[in-house]
């Protein structure tokens, strides 16, 4: 865990990672009754981000029924409550637990390139629970770098909450305005580095480059993780996550390429969403469909900028 986390934490992050410690104390067959119920008063009841959802899941997939669609709804608001209890009971798991629930597979190779000196690019999505990915640096040597870039939560007191519950297994939580300088100070110290990056948010309008082609819709992301693969030469895998059952993940590292600057300009972006599309295509439930992903439009992107200024954008990383 990060200490410098827990001594920095304001009273209210505090409290609440009081809070979330207590819960997560609970074993997690009753923990998955708290699910239940916080997915009945979500779906049934109070209808959190509904119609955010059923829009996302609609476009997303044009092929399936209605009574396909309000299947994975269901099936998401369930898991949407499996996500939270498993998340604080994350904070509170011992090594072998988290270890036996979180699988990893192809360990190899991706231990074989850091030992030869390789830095490690992990690509993951909101998908499965990905606050379990956390638990990676207790597969590798300790004296590894190991970071994970997030977005900081508006509630100061939710995000030091979380950010503790992130550190519990070793991983550094790296802000995303902080990565590059991050990630050049551990290079100079001259031990590789593997981080992962949650890819699938939406970027403003000034972090947009790149338009994907993901789930039927033209998609703006994030560039920075291909910018800095290229720029460390990293080996870049992406995450490819399977529920086996309540309670149980495994992740296979899955090699997208060895030698990201021989890949054209924004090739790994595209790959990293077509493989994405292919784990949700898998188990669709698994997906943060509340997100709001899709909120910013080329046509947004265009108006901001204007056609000459924002094609000048889309043309470089």
């Amino acid at each position: 865990m990060n200490k410098e986390v827990v001594h920095n934490m304001s009273s209210g992050g505090r409290l609440l990672s009081m809070l979330f410690s207590a819960v997560g104390l609970l074993p997690l067959r009753v923990l998955y009754g708290l699910s239940d119920t916080v997915a009945f008063l979500a779906g049934r009841i109070i209808g959190y981000r509904r119609k955010v959802i059923r829009k996302n899941l609609t476009l997303s997939f044009p092929d399936k029924d209605l009574k396909e669609l309000r299947k994975i709804e269901r099936d998401f608001y369930r898991f949407l409550g499996d996500y939270f209890v498993e998340t604080l009971k994350l904070g509170r798991m011992s090594e072998e637990e988290i270890k036996r629930r979180m699988r990893f597979e192809n360990e190899e190779e991706v231990r074989h390139y850091l030992e030869a000196g390789r830095n490690v690019t992990l690509y993951l999505g909101h998908y499965c629970n990905w606050e379990w990915m956390s638990s990676i640096p207790l597969h590798f040597d300790k004296e590894l770098h190991m970071g994970q870039i997030y977005h900081p939560l508006e509630s100061k007191a939710a995000d030091e909450a979380f950010l503790k519950i992130r550190g519990h297994c070793g991983a550094t939580s790296i802000k995303m305005a902080d990565t590059l300088p991050t990630l050049m100070k551990w290079r100079k110290e001259g031990k590789p580095f593997m981080v992962g990056f949650i890819a699938d948010q939406v970027p403003l309008f000034e972090g947009m480059h790149y338009f994907a082609d993901f789930l039927h819709q033209e998609t703006p992301t994030f560039t920075g993780p291909e910018r800095l693969s290229r720029m460390f030469d990293s080996v870049v895998f992406y995450c490819d996550i399977r529920r086996n059952k309540r309670g149980y993940y495994t992740c296979r590292y899955v090699k997208m390429t060895d030698n990201p600057k021989s890949l054209p300009q924004f090739k790994l972006t595209q790959r990293y969403y077509d493989m994405l599309a292919e784990s949700i295509d898998r188990q669709p439930a698994l997906w943060l469909w509340s997100h709001n992903r899709w909120k910013r439009t080329k046509t947004d992107f265009f108006r901001y900028y204007g056609e000459e200024e924002g094609r000048r954008r889309l043309s470089r990383l």
